[in-house]
């Protein structure tokens, strides 16, 4: 399924100031060599785990990458909590497009079954 255009107003990403983070060719903050976000580092960080729980969460990262990560943001806290909000508004918008639109595999699916829509209603 393709996005229709989406195009909020973002903040540049903060800068890779530190070998524990690097930003990637999209403009996604990623922890250095690794394919992981530091939004899902920093998002529990943020609701108050600390780095040992944080770590059972993400094995591909290492214990020093997540303090490492940590010690990132809160040495940029505003600038990475600005891209935080605007990483949370393209979810926001990804989830609420995908709310909307049917799968045609589960049309067909429906259409097979004589199901209709969970709202009542085909579409």
């Amino acid at each position: 399924m393709t996005l229709p255009p989406y195009d909020p107003p973002r903040p540049s990403p903060p800068a890779a100031t530190s070998p524990y983070v690097q930003v990637d060719e999209h403009g996604v903050v990623r922890v250095a060599g690794t394919r992981l976000a530091v939004d899902s580092i920093l998002g529990a960080f943020r609701e108050g785990r600390s780095p040992e729980p944080i770590l059972r969460s993400f094995p591909s990262a290492s214990l020093e990458q997540v303090y490492g990560v940590i010690a990132y943001y809160l040495g940029n806290r505003t600038a990475v909590d600005a891209y935080l909000d605007s990483q949370q508004a393209v979810w926001n918008y990804a989830r609420s497009y995908s709310e909307t639109q049917v799968s045609p595999v589960v049309e067909r699916l429906r259409q097979l079954t004589g199901q209709q829509h969970p709202a009542g209603r085909d579409q």
